[in-house]
């Protein structure tokens, strides 16, 4: 049986007609209370009536969520974290998946959204040009990538940082061929992640002196077949790497497969780190920069029902920590494929 508003209250140790005004963004409910029972809420399953809110906010109690891979794990987990805070609150999403240009531009130049939803969460990083075009609606507009960005709250990680500490750990593991599997800093669809990934796999090798080498670099097009497919590119370099960062898990997954299939020990001969720490990170035993990812929906949807209870403490930006979880992928560098020690 679904959970009523009487279960979430005695679970909470509050009165309904408290969590009734908590979910609903009505006065007289601390910030700290209030997020606490959208967070029990959530977790037992209870929904509002969203006949209810709508007669009584005079909203569509609808949120719109721009999302440009919706297939893709972390883009789904961020989507689904961000669904249970609002179906608490008594809101329904709007997915509109604009994972190709012709339906970016067509969602941009019609804005399908206007008079449909509350609030926009974006999974994607708009141009100057679709930024405007959302600023437009006069709604609240939260982004989940991407650092700050005027009329938007937005939630996310520090890139460049998290590369870092993947690059520095192989460097600090005595590596000195460090190959990078990533994709081109411009795609896709302007998303910046890809560019703040490489600046810090780069930083580090600038720190450490280690000379720059554009054959150790592939495009792993951010999938676990791009990354077994980028593996293998990598492997036919006139001095293949002795390890491998990854710009996710998934890039890393597939380059896992790579070595298997050539026979190849991880991380004997090879060393892999990832980004992410995804699902299946630990099932394969694989180094990684851990981010909280459902977190980036659960407090972006939080932000959001903040600003349409008309909260003016709302931050313009939440920045969530990354940190390095070190499992059986990688290991001290004990020389390259070809007998070298460096």
């Amino acid at each position: 049986m679904a959970a009523s508003i009487i279960d979430v209250a005695r679970a909470v140790g509050v009165s309904p007609s408290t969590v009734s005004r908590a979910l609903r963004g009505r006065d007289g409910v601390s910030d700290e209370l209030r997020v606490r029972i959208i967070a029990v809420a959530a977790d037992l399953g209870y929904t509002a009536s969203r006949n209810a809110s709508s007669l009584a906010s005079g909203r569509t109690c609808s949120i719109g969520v721009l999302a440009p891979y919706v297939g893709r794990w972390f883009f789904g987990t961020v989507v689904d974290a961000a669904e249970r805070v609002f179906s608490a609150a008594g809101y329904d999403l709007l997915l509109y998946n604009l994972g190709s240009v012709d339906s970016r531009k067509r969602f941009f130049a019609e804005l399908p959204v206007r008079k449909r939803v509350d609030a926009i969460l974006s999974l994607l990083i708009p141009t100057e040009d679709e930024a405007e075009r959302l600023r437009s609606l006069g709604i609240p507009l939260a982004i989940t990538v991407g650092g700050p960005r005027p009329g938007f709250t937005t939630v996310g990680i520090d890139d460049r940082a998290g590369a870092e500490l993947a690059t520095r750990h192989l460097v600090n593991l005595g590596h000195r061929r460090i190959g990078r599997i990533g994709t081109q800093p411009s795609a896709p669809l302007y998303w910046t992640t890809p560019d703040l990934r490489r600046r810090g796999y780069l930083d580090v090798l600038v720190d450490a002196g280690i000379p720059h080498d554009p054959d150790l670099e592939a495009d792993g097009e951010y999938t676990v077949e791009g990354g077994e497919r980028a593996m293998t590119r990598l492997l036919t370099a006139v001095r293949p790497p002795t390890a491998v960062f990854a710009e996710s898990d998934e890039m890393a997954m597939g380059a896992l497969r790579a070595l298997r299939a050539h026979r190849l020990r991880v991380p004997e001969d090879i060393a892999i780190v990832g980004f992410d720490d995804h699902e299946l990170a630990d099932v394969v035993g694989l180094t990684t920069v851990a981010q909280p990812v459902a977190e980036h929906g659960t407090q972006a949807a939080g932000l959001l029902l903040r600003l349409l209870r008309d909260d003016t403490d709302v931050p313009d930006h939440v920045e969530l920590p990354t940190h390095l979880i070190v499992r059986n992928s990688t290991a001290p560098h004990r020389g390259s494929l070809h007998g070298d020690i460096e």
